[in-house]
């Protein structure tokens, strides 16, 4: 298969084509010229697309699937495919289905579901068994078979000495430890941010001190053990604060911020439309600023669209009874790069995840492995259920003016275009 990629914008820093618009021609998922114009030939897929930019693929490390249990949100294959006309050529899949990955068996199940498509599937399988943080889970065997991290999705360790157990023994084989940056005695039942809109709207409030006591301590844990420490989704400026001090002690401890806590604030709550309703909960204008700083700054590792598909019966109810989360995959990119520029974030979503992953990111340069996203960054439009092509439509960014639309990827010498 010989594709041609014709006058493409490249957004790559690591790249000697950084910024320079070029002609991409790939011989079986290989990189195998890259001029200014490169002569088209009857055999050659091409692909010539209105202001075409690329980059290195796109790595999203917060997506869940259904599958296993919960397939009427998603399948793998159905998320996949989502994920691919998204602009991802790799998904990290959280642990929190039914049963939970929380074993070798359920792991390697996960990865033959994935087998042969454009997107590559990581497992980030359960820190805990079934998620309940009470015993630890297998997590050697779970390396050994493909798991990239452990984590408990969304699911806070209470117990101290079992966080500082894991950290001290997935040591030994270089095991990422996830701690979820919540303190569930802190935020009792409180279901948005504890401050000003949940007071007037009599909603039970979550008090950004529930993030920063949990990070503390996973923070004075991290320096005692050693170890690697990944704190996913805060959401606070005080938490980006504990986080820049720790990093500056030369802890190796990482972060990742959702696309809608970059964006969105607790304002949007008085319509008491549950699609806004997500762990962590919307913070203030004032957190955003914060984590969009920290982007720019470098503090924050990672972006993640923490896609959480949750089916009509779970989410279209009063607002204290639905569940939490939003889908992201779709509107990631738009919603990013309307508060971004995009020179800012493109590392937050390709190299930088995949080097503490431990994955290889694959430069734009000849003889490369070709891994690539295509998109557009400057087209303007309004976010509606016609650009949903998750099965769930639980999506906060519903009827918001996003920027940059994403045509597809070519990874795994596959061509997948919207």
């Amino acid at each position: 298969m010989t594709t041609l990629i014709k006058s493409a914008t490249i957004i790559d820093s690591s790249s000697p084509y950084h910024n320079q618009q070029k002609d991409i021609l790939i011989t079986n998922g290989i990189i195998d010229k890259i001029e200014d114009s490169i002569e088209t030939k009857e055999n050659y897929t091409i692909v010539e697309l209105d202001n075409l930019h690329v980059s290195c693929g796109w790595f999203d490390t917060s997506v869940s699937f259904g599958e296993p249990g919960y397939e009427e949100r998603e399948t793998i294959k159905k998320g996949l495919d989502v994920a691919a006309k998204s602009g991802f050529t790799a998904v990290a899949v959280n642990a929190n289905s039914n049963p939970v990955i929380d074993n070798k068996s359920s792991v390697e199940f996960l990865i033959n579901k994935a087998n042969g498509f454009a997107t590559n599937l990581y497992p980030i399988a359960a820190l805990t068994q079934n998620s309940e943080g009470v015993e630890m889970a297998e997590l050697f065997d779970m390396k050994q078979s493909g798991a990239i991290a452990f984590a408990d999705y969304n699911k806070p360790v209470a117990n101290d000495n079992l966080m500082k157990i894991a950290l001290l023994y997935a040591q030994n084989f270089d095991g990422l430890v996830f701690s979820f940056p919540k303190n569930k005695a802190i935020a009792g039942e409180g279901i948005v941010n504890e401050g000003i809109n949940s007071t007037k709207l009599g909603l039970k409030g979550v008090p950004d001190l529930a993030e920063h006591i949990q990070i503390a301590r996973d923070l004075f844990l991290l320096e005692y053990t050693g170890g690697k420490l990944h704190i996913p989704t805060i959401s606070t400026a005080k938490s980006l604060t504990l986080i820049e001090e720790a990093k500056k002690k030369g802890l190796q401890v990482t972060c990742s911020v959702a696309v809608h806590h970059l964006t969105l604030s607790d304002d949007e709550l008085h319509g008491f439309d549950s699609n806004f309703k997500v762990t962590p909960p919307l913070r203030t204008k004032t957190d955003i600023e914060a984590l969009q700083k920290g982007i720019k700054s470098g503090v924050i590792d990672i972006i993640t669209s923490d896609h959480n598909p949750i089916d009509i019966e779970n989410k279209k109810l009063e607002f204290s009874e639905a569940k939490d989360g939003t889908i992201g995959l779709e509107s990631a990119f738009g919603a990013i790069n309307t508060v971004l520029n995009i020179n800012d974030f493109i590392d937050n979503l390709t190299s930088k995840p995949k080097a503490i992953f431990g994955l290889e990111n694959h430069t734009i340069k000849e003889n490369n492995k070709a891994e690539i996203t295509l998109f557009n960054p400057d087209e303007k439009y309004v976010f509606t259920k016609s650009h949903i092509l998750s099965t769930s439509k639980n999506s906060a960014f519903l009827d918001k003016k996003l920027k940059g639309i994403v045509y597809g990827i070519f990874a795994n010498n596959q061509l997948v275009i919207n």
